[in-house]
């Protein structure tokens, strides 16, 4: 091999634990006792990577709960003013069916009281005029 390949492989390898220390750590495995070792670079970079992805998840998950409450603090807010123009509404569709209602009754009474003084003024009329309209209706039932 050149120096160029064997630098770039030791370059490669220098993260890799040497024979050593995988025998030790195998010996300590076998006897139930575990060494405390120094993380190599590319462990710590893992970690390191590990704990910023844990920041930012963190962060992420803040941000988004802050969002949430906006959100729901914006539909509480249209669904109170929904509910505001819509009682309004359902008090003036009651007022208007009242005042409806209530010219309802008034005509019905002024008809009443009209047909009344027509019957008192008109007794053979009314009477024939009932009877007819009785008979149709008993034939119009019956079919």
């Amino acid at each position: 091999m050149t120096d160029a390949s064997s630098a770039s492989n030791s370059a490669a390898f220098a993260d890799a634990p040497d024979a050593g220390s995988a025998a030790d750590d195998l010996r300590a495995a076998a006897e139930g006792k575990t060494q405390e070792r120094k993380a190599s670079k590319t462990e710590q970079k893992a970690l390191d990577l590990k704990d910023a992805a844990a920041q930012k998840a963190a962060q992420l998950r803040d941000f988004a709960g802050e969002k949430a409450s906006d959100l729901k603090s914006v539909a509480t807010e249209k669904i109170e003013a929904i509910r505001d123009g819509a009682g309004e509404t359902a008090d003036s569709f009651r007022g208007a069916a009242s005042e409806q209602w209530d010219d309802t009754r008034l005509k019905a009474r002024e008809f009443q009281v009209s047909m009344e003084d027509y019957v008192r003024e008109n007794p053979t009329k009314a009477i024939l005029t009932a009877v007819g309209a009785g008979f149709v209706l008993g034939l119009l039932i019956r079919r």
